[in-house]
């Protein structure tokens, strides 16, 4: 049982385990490393050595409570899934089509990825690759959709700003972390590049359709 696993631990650890429960009901995903703006440096996090640590107790805690926690040991991925299909945060279309283009940078660009499982790119790349794929309507997009998916992806761990200044308006660095392969597989880049293609047929068609109406 999960409680004689808790009533184990010492107070420290007791504490630990209500404040990384709590961080994982928030954020969903945790990496085993992250980067440092103030020292311009990849280092591992205290938070997931802990974790893993606990992960037994935290497992067991959260199956009782209708959660799965899972761990990726190759990429250093802890991610937490409601087994009901509950609890679910929806995002606004431009943050979507955010994260689905920075999963494709990632499948890109993961042979050159660092040993830490990151990619670097920055804003204005995945708006460009947007603005290529057809992703923006009349090709544009505004600040604030940009900073908005970049935080609301950045809270939950799928993507880390390079700098240690606020998000700028003109655009970031920006670090794509290995967690996105758990939100958007290889199975849903497919997916949407066939929906993709759908819609560029949908919008090929009205446009012969509005060219004949005209004559």
């Amino acid at each position: 049982m999960w409680s004689e696993k808790y009533e184990a631990l010492t107070s420290y650890e007791k504490g630990e385990f209500k404040r990384l429960a709590n961080y994982l009901l928030s954020h969903t995903y945790m990496v085993r490393y992250e980067f440092q703006p103030s020292q311009q440096m990849t280092l591992p996090s205290y938070d997931y050595q802990n974790a893993s640590r606990l992960f037994g107790v935290l497992r067991d805690y959260f199956v009782v409570t209708g959660w799965r926690l899972e761990k990726d040991d190759h990429y250093g991925i802890m991610s937490l899934v409601n087994i009901y299909d509950h609890n679910r945060f929806r995002i606004d279309r431009f943050t979507t089509l955010f994260l689905y283009t920075c999963r494709l940078i990632y499948e890109e660009e993961r042979e050159q990825a660092s040993s830490f499982h990151t990619v670097k790119t920055d804003t204005q790349a995945v708006v460009e690759k947007m603005q290529m794929l057809g992703l923006l309507e009349k090709g544009k997009t505004t600040q604030k959709e940009r900073i908005d998916a970049q935080r609301t992806l950045a809270h939950y761990n799928i993507i880390q700003k390079m700098e240690t200044s606020t998000w700028n308006s003109e655009g970031n660095q920006i670090l794509i972390l290995p967690s996105i392969l758990s939100i958007v597989s290889n199975q849903g880049i497919n997916d949407m590049m066939a929906e993709l293609e759908e819609l560029r047929k949908d919008d090929v068609d009205k446009t012969e359709t509005g060219q004949e109406d005209a004559e």
